[in-house]
């Protein structure tokens, strides 16, 4: 079994448009504190991302935030982070969220958090890590990009031996104990392969 000491959750540094996106980034915040579980996230005061850390830290949780120095005035870092960890480039703040997280949450997001939740999928589907990771499909934000997954699998772009694996939770709730079933039984893969690729 794998231990699920902290998760990373990739999120929006906008608030959306719906005001259930920033309840469910509220939520989770205060779900992972109560569960004893740290939080590691793009390190933002702003937007999703700053809901999320502000509640984990409200809740009482440990908050490990990982920022550009060039995203200093776009997203503002969050000084209440547990620890901030200001990095030189995007590779390195995603190698750093990897490193430093035993599984990952999609909450809703822009181009930015697709791209993290993607390269995830493409890591996990081409065998470099187990670690699991639940798409929060948040009042159906994420359902076209769900059947833009289905749409390539009936194309054959996704192939049985290389299928795509991930969790859906549309309710908050569900996140950590899926989270925590799926390390029951995920098996164990040398990750020194992505962290040498970052």
């Amino acid at each position: 079994m794998r231990e699920i000491k902290s998760i990373c959750v990739y999120c929006g540094s906008s608030i959306g448009a719906d005001p259930r996106h920033a309840a469910a980034a509220r939520a989770l915040g205060a779900e992972l504190a109560r569960a004893g579980v740290g939080l590691v996230y793009g390190g933002g005061a702003i937007g999703l991302m700053g809901v999320l850390a502000k509640a984990t830290i409200a809740a009482g949780g440990v908050v490990t935030g990982i920022i550009p120095e060039f995203l200093d005035d776009r997203e503002i870092p969050f000084a209440g982070a547990t620890d901030l960890i200001v990095v030189k480039d995007m590779h390195t703040r995603k190698r750093l969220m990897f490193e430093r997280s035993d599984a990952f949450v999609a909450l809703p997001g822009g181009v930015g958090t697709l791209e993290e939740l993607t390269e995830q999928l493409t890591w996990i589907q081409l065998g470099r890590h187990a670690k699991p990771l639940v798409i929060a499909d948040i009042a159906g934000f994420w359902r076209p990009l769900l059947s833009l997954f289905a749409h390539m699998h009936n194309e054959e772009f996704i192939r049985e031996a290389y299928d795509v694996r991930y969790l859906v939770a549309e309710r908050v709730e569900d996140i950590l104990p899926m989270i925590f079933a799926a390390a029951r039984h995920a098996p164990e893969i040398s990750e020194t392969a992505i962290t040498e690729r970052l």
